[in-house]
């Protein structure tokens, strides 16, 4: 499951580029389905992180790996 989230997360890492922040994953817990990643750069630092995240990357991340349940950000 971890390698099928890192490669959807490759996937998502240009368009978060294009605006100046990126994405690393952090944990993947099999049991609970949930995903935790580290929003960095222009990312983690904006106002709308948390629409990105929920928006784009929580979505095409459930897109590509149906067992996800949810996708978090890191403290």
């Amino acid at each position: 499951m971890k390698d099928k989230v890192q490669k959807a997360i490759e996937a998502i890492k240009p368009m978060l580029e294009m605006d100046g922040g990126s994405i690393e994953l952090i944990e993947v817990d099999e049991k609970t389905g949930i995903v935790q990643v580290k929003l960095t750069g222009a990312c983690g630092a904006c106002p709308f992180s948390q629409m990105t995240l929920k928006g784009v990357v929580e979505r095409k991340i459930k897109e590509a790996v149906p067992e996800v349940k949810e996708v978090i950000t890191a403290n």
